[in-house]
């Protein structure tokens, strides 16, 4: 039996969407829940995944029923854990198909229209993957405590850690790290409180205060900035070689780090085509000659049918 409705889901650590469209590649409903990070909560991203498909047919008007008729692929943060990966292939969905990869993978297929490229992801976190048309070759995304480099929390983190080491005189102060000091009432023990329970998340949202004194040539922040630079370069360099392809750097601190990237990698980015979310469509129809309509290009034309 072939597919008749195609679901694509993107489901982050922040927010999961989806996406129900139909074999002439017409979206018919998008949906949004919370959370989905598979590994910190599978439980929970299960369910987040499901309602978000769930309510995407109730938009659409359109039966549970047809949900076996239904080809749903699932790009789950978290999903590069292949244990975990493997736990939800193996969980029961109504799906007449079911595909899971990780929102990096989905992420790929999305910037280069299902053909081969490379992605970095810099956000909160960061990861990447270079696709060769059939494989996908994944670095980081590890977590905060072993992985992340170039990210925006490794970037909050250094940065506080320098502001701890100029408070006590190790390291000549500068205006960002009094302010960061400030922030904190100018008191170690404040910071180290703070520590305890601070997220990834909350240590990232310092990264448009530094690129800020960066911009101002403080040289503590750009001390930083360059350090930041050296990791993203480092994974960009790796997924150029091993892409033989451009990259699309796409995430939160992106657009902002650019700038101090060598030419000569400059020239090997490239803007996303699509998004995660067009990529899990492409997963989805991975094995049917189908049309998706991607925004901004017409994929109507012959030349542009999108066919894995």
């Amino acid at each position: 039996m072939q597919p008749e409705y195609f679901v694509g889901i993107d489901a982050g650590g922040t927010q999961c969407r989806a996406r129900l469209i139909d074999r002439q590649g017409q979206v018919l409903a998008n949906s949004s829940t919370g959370s989905a990070n598979i590994f910190s909560d599978f439980d929970g991203a299960i369910a987040a995944a499901l309602t978000a498909v769930e309510n995407c047919f109730q938009i659409a008007q359109l039966p549970t029923e047809k949900y076996h008729k239904t080809s749903a692929a699932f790009g789950f943060a978290g999903a590069n854990v292949k244990h975990i990966r493997q736990q939800a292939l193996d969980w029961p969905m109504p799906f007449l198909q079911q595909h899971i990869a990780s929102d990096v993978e989905i992420a790929c297929l999305g910037a280069h229209a299902g053909k081969p490229g490379a992605v970095l992801i810099v956000g909160t976190g960061s990861q990447g993957a270079a696709f060769d048309g059939q494989h996908f070759h994944a670095v980081g995304g590890w977590g905060f405590a072993l992985s992340d480099d170039g990210s925006g929390a490794q970037l909050g983190r250094s940065a506080l850690r320098l502001a701890l080491r100029c408070h006590e005189g190790l390291s000549a102060p500068s205006p960002l790290t009094q302010t960061l000091m400030a922030h904190f009432s100018n008191t170690p023990e404040a910071m180290l409180e703070w520590t305890r329970s601070a997220a990834p998340a909350q240590w990232g949202a310092f990264s448009p205060l530094i690129f800020e004194y960066a911009a101002l040539k403080d040289v503590n922040a750009l001390s930083l900035v360059k350090k930041l630079v050296a990791d993203i370069e480092m994974i960009l360099s790796f997924l150029v070689k091993t892409s033989q392809a451009k990259v699309c750097l796409m995430g939160g601190i992106a657009q902002p780090v650019i700038r101090y990237l060598s030419p000569e990698l400059q020239q090997k980015l490239m803007a996303p085509q699509g998004d995660a979310l067009q990529g899990a469509l492409l997963f989805a129809a991975s094995k049917q000659a189908l049309v998706v309509n991607l925004p901004d290009r017409d994929l109507h034309k012959k030349d542009d049918r999108l066919k894995l």
